[in-house]
C-alpha cells in the first residue's frame, strides 16, 4: 500500500507539506524533527523533539530508519532538505524530483527548469520516490491533526558540526517571510549591508536576503542568499535594492507577489520583472524610505 512520509525540518514546513502529501492521493504521516506543529490530515505525527537538525548524514540515517513503511518522501525545498533528502534518496536507491510546483497525476510532477524560465513535467516510474517542493505552490491539507508521538531515532553519522554562523536573530525565516528586503554587491561591506538592508527589513518586520554576488564578496552570510543556488522566496512584498536582476537571482524571487526594485541604472534587468521601480541611488533611497516607514 502506498503511503507518504512528510519530513518536516521545523514547524513552518508542516502545513504546505501536508498539502503536497494529500495531493499524492494516499495516506501520509508527518515526521517533525524540531518544534511542535499540528499535522492536518496526517495518520501519525512523529516528533523527535531535537534542538536542531543533525548534520545531513546523521539526519538521513535517522529518517531512513522509518523508510520501510513508506513509498514516497516529501519535504519543503530548503538548504537543509537539498542536502538531507538527497542523501536519503541515495540510501533508498530512490528517484528524486526537486522543487516541484504542481502534481499532475501519479508519478507526474511539474518543476521549474532553465532557472525558472520554463516548467517541465517529470514522470517517475516505481517507488520509492523522494520529493522536495516549493512551499509557495501548495497550501495545507484539511483534517484533524493526530496527537504527537515522541520517538527517538538513530541519528548517527560521521560528520561533526564545528560551528554555526547566522544573521541577526529575531527576524522571520527568509523562506516564510511576508516581506523580504534584499541587497546586492553595491552595498560594499557587511556593516553597510546590515545598516541599510537590515534597517529597512526591521522597520517592515521582514527578512533580509542577498544576491549571490553579495555573499561571494563577504557582504552577507551564505544563509541569506536568494536565487537558483540559494533560497527560493515567495513573500507578499520583495524589495530589491542595488540588485541588477541576474537570471540566477530572479529564479529565486519569481513567486513574489509584488517586486519593488531600487537601482540607479534604468537599464537594469530587474525593472523588467518589477511591479514598482525606483531609479535612484540606494544609498539615498533606502535611508529615506526607512525613515518614512
Amino acid at each position: 500500500m502506498s503511503r507518504t512520509l512528510v519530513v518536516a525540518f521545523g514547524p513552518a514546513d508542516v502545513a504546505p507539506a501536508t498539502g503536497v502529501a494529500a495531493s499524492l492521493g494516499h495516506p501520509y504521516d508527518v515526521l517533525l524533527l524540531t518544534g511542535d506543529a499540528p499535522a492536518p490530515g496526517a495518520g501519525r505525527l512523529i516528533t523527535t523533539n531535537l534542538a536542531e537538525v543533525p548534520p545531513s548524514d546523521a539526519a538521513a540515517t535517522g529518517i531512513h530508519s522509518l523508510a520501510d513503511s513508506y513509498t514516497s518522501f516529501v519535504s519543503a525545498s530548503s538548504m537543509a532538505s537539498k542536502d538531507v533528502m538527497a542523501r536519503l534518496a541515495g540510501l533508498l536507491d530512490a528517484a528524486m524530483v526537486t522543487d516541484i510546483v504542481a502534481i499532475e497525476g501519479p508519478g507526474r510532477f511539474v518543476r521549474p527548469v532553465v532557472a525558472g524560465a520554463a516548467l517541465a513535467t517529470v514522470e517517475t516510474l516505481g517507488h520509492p520516490v523522494v520529493l522536495t517542493f516549493r512551499p509557495a505552490s501548495f497550501g495545507p491539507a484539511d483534517g484533524p491533526s493526530p496527537a504527537a508521538e515522541p520517538m527517538s531515532l538513530p541519528f548517527e553519522g560521521t560528520t561533526t558540526r564545528v560551528g554555526r554562523s547566522g544573521g541577526t536573530g529575531g527576524r522571520p525565516d527568509l523562506t516564510q517571510a511576508k516581506v523580504v528586503v534584499s541587497g546586492g554587491r553595491p552595498l560594499g561591506d557587511a556593516a553597510t549591508f546590515e545598516k541599510l538592508i537590515g534597517g529597512l527589513a526591521d522597520k517592515l518586520g521582514g527578512a533580509v536576503g542577498a544576491t549571490r554576488a553579495a555573499v561571494d564578496n563577504g557582504i552577507a552570510p551564505n544563509e541569506l542568499q536568494v536565487g537558483q543556488t540559494g533560497k527560493v522566496v515567495a513573500p507578499d512584498l520583495y524589495i530589491a535594492a542595488g540588485i541588477s536582476g541576474s537570471t540566477q537571482h530572479m529564479a529565486g524571487i519569481k513567486d513574489s507577489k509584488v517586486i519593488v526594485a531600487i537601482n540607479k541604472d534604468p537599464e537594469a534587468p530587474i525593472f523588467e520583472a518589477a511591479d514598482l521601480g525606483l531609479v535612484a541611488d540606494l544609498f539615498d533611497a533606502v535611508p529615506e524610505l526607512t525613515d518614512k516607514v
